[in-house]
């Protein structure tokens, strides 16, 4: 049989691997990262993907994982344990304070909020058993930027571990390990894949001895990602650098037209030269600032119903980062498990619309914006 070289990795659509004998099952327990048992263990797909994804990141290891809530619980419990506190930043993600808030609590882990103002000061929120803190390089949804090199002294002050969600910036962006994080993940169904149709994760470590220990989190919980899935998200990841440049340079168009509008209260986007942190995400950032915006009509449910309803070509759907622009309202969805008054602190109302701008022709996604404005 002629050899076969392919240029792109096959799918491994299997969950179990053969051996030869007793002897050639020995071989992989005393060297397990030159063979393949069991696909929850490992699989040539999942370590393709996380190979890729550690390059871009600058890692010591990575490890590809089911979904990106997976992603976040093998990173905490990378570093945490039952009688263990962490500490969140208080803007994030719904999906990860609900993790945090509602089920590691359970396990026994404490969780405390930092708000943005003191996040850089920690000596009041850290305790005597305080292992970690979370963060996003931009927050979710308002696009607040972190400063990472600041962040991550204070976090070695302190003694305690830094982990940042860098799925808003992506390593084309953002390398948060560069920046002193000890730890990054991503949820790859968003921009590391980039075609909605992937649900995916990644745990990135700075050390070897993390990663080890993440690896053994993902395979004992069952956290691993499919053959499929990882063929899928390595095959999106190829085009990462080019999608990323239109997302930023369509979201800069879009970000400075809303700005403009009479019907527009307020727009989130760490381009815009009034943004508060728009130099640091300037030099963070490399110029990029990413695809995600936030925007706010009035706090008025049939002003929002009738926006979204007269979009042509920009559908309502709560996730981001495919090539196809969407929107989002993250009161109704992505933060609708915080308390009414967290959502007032963070600024969450009734009239904010996260957009998630795509890679389409930019006059015809500032045409469909303007087209649903006016019937506003």
């Amino acid at each position: 049989m002629a050899q076969i070289h392919p240029k792109t990795t096959p799918i491994y659509q299997t969950s179990v691997f053969t051996f030869e004998d007793l002897n050639d099952l020995e071989l992989y327990f005393e060297q397990p990262d030159q063979k393949y048992m069991y696909t929850r263990y490992g699989n040539p797909n999942s370590d393709e993907l996380a190979e890729e994804v550690n390059k871009l990141e600058g890692g010591a290891g990575a490890v590809a994982t089911s979904s990106g809530m997976s992603a976040i619980l093998t990173a905490v419990l990378t570093y945490c344990q039952s009688g263990d506190h962490l500490l969140c930043a208080e803007e994030i993600y719904g999906g990860s304070a609900a993790l945090l808030s509602q089920e590691l609590t359970r396990m026994g882990i404490a969780v405390s909020y930092v708000p943005s103002e003191e996040l850089y000061t920690l000596d009041g929120h850290v305790r005597e058993n305080t292992k970690l803190l979370l963060a996003e390089t931009m927050s979710n949804p308002l696009l607040q930027v972190v400063d990472l090199q600041r962040l991550s002294a204070e976090t070695k002050r302190t003694g305690i571990k830094l982990l940042i969600d860098n799925t808003f910036a992506s390593p084309v962006i953002t390398k948060p390990l560069h920046l002193g994080a000890d730890m990054v993940i991503h949820s790859v169904t968003k921009y590391l894949s980039g075609h909605s149709d992937v649900t995916a994760g990644t745990v990135v470590a700075g050390k070897a001895e993390d990663m080890e220990r993440s690896k053994q989190i993902m395979r004992v919980y069952g956290l691993n990602l499919s053959p499929f899935e990882s063929w899928l998200a390595a095959r999106g990841l190829k085009t990462l650098n080019v999608r990323m440049k239109q997302h930023c340079f369509n979201a800069m168009a879009v970000a400075e037209f809303l700005c403009n509008h009479p019907k527009v209260k307020q727009v989130w986007y760490p381009g815009l030269s009034q943004h508060p942190q728009h130099r640091l995400a300037k030099g963070q950032g490399s110029g990029m600032f990413g695809g995600m915006l936030s925007f706010r009509l009035e706090d008025d449910l049939e002003t929002v119903n009738t926006f979204m309803r007269s979009l042509k070509h920009i559908p309502f759907a709560p996730s981001l980062a495919g090539v196809s622009s969407s929107i989002s309202h993250p009161l109704r969805t992505s933060h609708r498990s915080l308390s009414t008054e967290q959502q007032q602190k963070l600024g969450i109302t009734l009239g904010v619309i996260r957009l998630s701008v795509g890679i389409e022709e930019t006059v015809d996604l500032l045409a469909d914006l303007a087209q649903a404005l006016d019937k506003v």
